[in-house]
């Protein structure tokens, strides 16, 4: 790539894709084997691989007819919101949110969000959004999650931009982190809000906390020019709590913490990935809500204090469910429990135990931070 080029398109190696980009890249994911291998796995998850592999024709000619009509990035969001909402309306019981009135329509914002779900929690979000008539996000996503091209293909066409975890050389690493934060603030400030989750990974058990190293990486680009603070009132910064009355992947997340407990490791299977990702998206979750904090303004001068006041919102905004009362022991309800005891019986016993606390502790979490609220209070007053 020419320097010229670069100059023209900074972004472009971490940036979602553009509508001028979308034709080229459809046609590449329909001649993608592993795509077509991987689709032809979800619908028929039990035929062996050699057989996968002489289904590929016909897969194929379906894939084709299915993206033939997308001409831009739009068109293409569209055909996966009507999926998702066909989802939302099999997978969820209810489906509900709070704090959105906090938002104005017409400003961008930076969604710090926990995270529990790859592909659900930002789509949940956007859901959000789009009922309050706001613009859908644009959502940050780990390259660990993209060694296959058509996963990047797919995450990319569907406003996702990436993170570049994979560096490990320091000088790289400090320029990858560089450009993330310019392209962050590159997007608020061109009126687009982003979706990005608190910290890398996950939270397989359930203990939501910021990263501080997330929230430097914000202030890379800006450090010459503002102070943190300042820096932290231009982002427009949200916190997102998004909670589950049932995880579709509980019982993997249980098996996984687990294994790297007694085994120091855990060995994902081939199409582990894009089973997580299938499950998130198709499997029952109860009532899920969305809760979106206060925009956060006054003097936030470290990126410690910045965290601990994005963990007490997104703590303080976590709805519990039954089920997270019931595995802390805090409900006497026989019907929370009966929704956790099928998932307890797909585990073993040492696996069980993570399974509990991944939803118990959120509420252990809640009742941490309105003690120390309560603490902050009698100091104020004595």
């Amino acid at each position: 790539m020419s320097e010229q080029h670069l100059n023209a398109d900074p972004f472009q190696s971490i940036r979602p894709y553009r509508d001028n980009e979308v034709a080229e890249v459809l046609n590449r994911m329909v001649r993608d084997n592993e795509l077509v291998d991987a689709i032809a796995h979800y619908q028929l998850p039990r035929l062996p691989r050699y057989i996968l592999r002489w289904l590929r024709p016909i897969v194929r000619i379906g894939l084709a007819a299915k993206v033939g009509e997308i001409e831009n990035i739009t068109s293409f969001q569209k055909l996966v919101a009507n999926y998702m909402t066909k989802m939302i309306n099999r997978s969820t019981r209810k489906l509900s949110c709070s704090g959105i009135d906090r938002l104005d329509p017409q400003e961008a914002y930076l969604f710090v969000s926990n995270h529990r779900d790859i592909a659900m929690d930002p789509a949940f979000v956007n859901w959000a959004l789009y009922q309050y008539g706001m613009n859908t996000v644009r959502i940050a996503i780990g390259d660990n999650l993209l060694r296959k091209p058509y996963i990047s293909d797919l995450m990319r066409l569907n406003k996702s931009f990436i993170v570049k975890r994979s560096i490990k050389a320091p000088r790289e690493m400090m320029a990858a982190m560089t450009l993330l934060s310019e392209y962050i603030d590159h997007s608020i400030s061109t009126g687009h809000s982003v979706w990005i989750a608190q910290r890398e990974g996950r939270s397989k058990d359930g203990n939501d906390r910021t990263d501080p190293t997330l929230l430097k990486m914000f202030y890379m680009s800006h450090r010459k020019q503002r102070s943190f603070a300042e820096m932290v009132e231009r982002l427009n910064i949200v916190p997102v709590s998004i909670s589950y009355e049932l995880d579709p992947c509980d019982v993997m997340k249980a098996r996984e913490l687990a294994s790297v407990a007694s085994q120091g490791k855990y060995q994902k299977g081939e199409f582990e990935d894009i089973d997580s990702i299938v499950r998130g998206i198709t499997g029952e979750k109860g009532h899920v809500h969305v809760d979106f904090g206060e925009p956060i303004r006054g003097q936030f001068d470290t990126p410690e204090a910045l965290a601990a006041e994005i963990d007490r919102q997104i703590l303080g905004g976590y709805y519990l469910h039954p089920t997270h009362l019931a595995a802390a022991g805090r409900a006497d309800s026989a019907e929370a429990q009966a929704l956790l005891e099928p998932r307890l019986a797909q585990l073993e016993p040492d696996a069980q135990a993570y399974l509990k606390s991944m939803y118990a502790n959120p509420v252990f979490n809640r009742e941490r931070i309105e003690q120390q609220a309560q603490s902050s209070q009698e100091e104020r007053d004595a």
